[in-house]
Order: structure tokens, then sequence, then C-alpha cells
């Protein structure tokens, strides 16, 4: 593996890493509801308005997906990532409607290291999007594994 830029020791409590931003076309929504999650809300901009949404929104579980490759894009495609064990926390707090542009961060909240494997350490994080009127959208709290640069040498 290439030396990659965020090992387990790069990262601190308190870090913020900003995503980069991800527009949500209609047709995006569609397409994803049509294989994942095909209720009228997420396929149909009329249905969509007369659901508690009010317009043609994405599925939660399309807002994970888009906030995943938010957050590789981010950081983690130039980490020693090594997957997570899953979420402490998700909460979609507003509808992803057809047009809205994304963005958010994640923050360190700990890290340390596996006993199991001492060359792995997990780093839990708090993330944050919001759409483009400022409105959060999905909070979560996950846990991720990393690789240490260093095994022999860190703390």
């Amino acid at each position: 593996m290439a030396e990659k830029r965020w090992a387990f020791e790069d990262f601190q409590e308190g870090q913020v890493f900003q995503l980069p931003r991800r527009h949500v076309p209609a047709d995006e929504i569609i397409e994803f509801a049509s294989e994942f999650d095909a209720q009228p809300m997420h396929m149909d901009e009329e249905a969509g308005r007369a659901s508690l949404l009010g317009g043609l929104a994405a599925s939660g579980w399309h807002t994970c997906a888009v906030f995943m490759r938010m957050m590789f894009d981010g950081f983690l495609r130039d980490s020693t990532s090594q997957g997570s064990p899953g979420l402490n926390e998700l909460r979609w707090r507003r509808p992803v409607l057809a047009g809205d542009t994304l963005s958010g961060h994640s923050t360190v909240l700990s890290k340390r290291r596996l006993k199991s494997k001492p060359d792995v350490g997990l780093v839990t994080f708090r993330h944050v999007v919001a759409n483009d009127r400022g409105e959060t959208v999905l909070d979560a709290e996950n846990p991720i594994f990393f690789r240490l640069r260093e095994p022999e040498g860190s703390q």
C-alpha cells in the first residue's frame, strides 16, 4: 500500500474535516429509488409534494450513500481506513430534496489503539451534513478502523 496521508497517528481529538459539496439531482434520486427504495415520494415529484417530505426527496439510504461518498472524497480515499464496525447513531433530520447541494464536516471525537490488533486503531467521528439552506439533513456518529503508520512507536 502506498504511503497514505491519514493514518491512525494523524487524527487528533477535535480535528475537523470539511467534506466536499455534492449536488443531488432529481434523476439520481429516482435512479437510486427505483433500485433500492421505490416508495412514491422518492419516485415522483407530485407524490413527493403530497407527502410529509414536501417534494421529490432522496431516500434516507440514498442520503447515507451520498454522505459516504463525501466522506470518502474528503479523507478516507487518502487514508489507511480498514472499514467500520458500524454506526453508533444516525439521524435523518430533514429530507434531501431534488436539486439540493449538500456539504458537511466530520469531527474526531476520540481515538484508541486496539489491544487485539496493535497495528490498528479506532477513531470515532461525529458527522453533520447540511443542505444549501443551512439545514442539517443528516447527523451520525461512528468509529472507523485505521492502520497505524508506525505500530511499534505510536501510542
